[in-house]
């Protein structure tokens, strides 16, 4: 009867250990897989950060093991001291080792931060690509002022060479996050946010809206395209064929609520639209004045 118990507490303990590491799978996880030198970095301070972490976390766990099986009930062999009221070498551990710890984090927080600024350029092949970025309910619109040009739901480049992202919102508060090739960067009405960004290969990714924006969020995603320099060119030629032109009434009737758009594209777009949208919501005469002003660009 006891083997039979046992065999069945070590099939569910093996069923339960599989159901956690399935549920633990990181292969496929884009934070982990980066594809530009931004998020190779980011992904690399996160395990730089859980590495120093360890160093607490380990030693714990050996330790409460340890308690566990030395001061066991059976054990009458340990030496039970309870009366005791100061160490030097447990207050040292208990609180040297956490300060130095504190102390690294922050060391490599700061050296990171200013690293990846998301204002600061980045080296790649050529001059950054800019590119104005508008949060809409619920899709993104992408608009190349070199270019004259735009697009819904699809965001292209060459790959190599850099990104200069301007992003801005036209609803309430979003948040722009490709986690294979950048960090995450709110979109804000009446303000203008940047992030830099650069893929290392043609590919494709996903990008999404990581702050919650109401009942069509999880549909707001849009494709990330990189492609080689030749792939690109043909990918504005084509663009440009578009019939439809981006105007103050197509806009209009583009940024109305809607939900899992297609992929649109824009073979004219009216110059300063993106400066208008942003004024929408600046000054006291603002169609949606928030009171607050335009964020200083950099």
């Amino acid at each position: 009867m006891i083997g039979w118990r046992r065999a069945v507490a070590r099939a569910g303990l093996a069923i339960a250990a599989a159901v956690v590491v399935a549920g633990c799978d990181l292969r496929h996880s884009a934070v982990l897989d980066p594809k530009g030198p931004i998020a190779l970095a980011e992904r690399d301070l996160l395990f730089d950060a859980f590495y120093v972490m360890l160093i607490v976390v380990v030693p714990v766990i050996v330790l409460t093991l340890w308690f566990a099986w030395r001061y066991r009930a059976s054990n009458t062999q340990a030496a039970y001291a309870p009366s005791w009221s100061e160490s030097v070498r447990v207050d040292a551990v208990v609180w040297l080792i956490p300060a130095l710890i504190v102390i690294a984090l922050g060391v490599l927080l700061w050296r990171s931060t200013h690293k990846l600024d998301p204002y600061r350029p980045i080296e790649g092949a050529g001059t950054a690509l800019e590119v104005q970025v508008v949060a809409q309910d619920w899709k993104w619109l992408f608009i190349y002022p070199e270019q004259g040009i735009a697009s819904v739901n699809q965001l292209a480049f060459p790959a190599g060479r850099p990104v200069s992202l301007r992003i801005t919102s036209d609803t309430v508060m979003n948040s722009f996050y490709v986690p294979q090739l950048a960090g995450q960067i709110y979109a804000m009405a009446g303000m203008q946010t940047r992030l830099q960004m650069l893929a290392d290969q043609p590919g494709k990714f996903v990008g999404r809206n990581s702050q919650y924006s109401g009942s069509g969020y999880s549909d707001q995603h849009f494709e990330v395209v990189s492609l080689s320099q030749a792939d690109y060119d043909a990918w504005v030629t084509r663009a440009k064929q578009a019939p439809a032109r981006l105007d103050a009434g197509t806009y209009a009737a583009l940024a109305a609520k809607s939900r899992r758009n297609p992929v649109a594209y824009y073979g004219g777009v009216e110059p300063g639209l993106y400066e208008s949208i942003i004024a929408r919501y600046s000054g006291p005469h603002g169609h949606h004045a928030h009171g607050g002003a335009a964020a200083p660009r950099r």
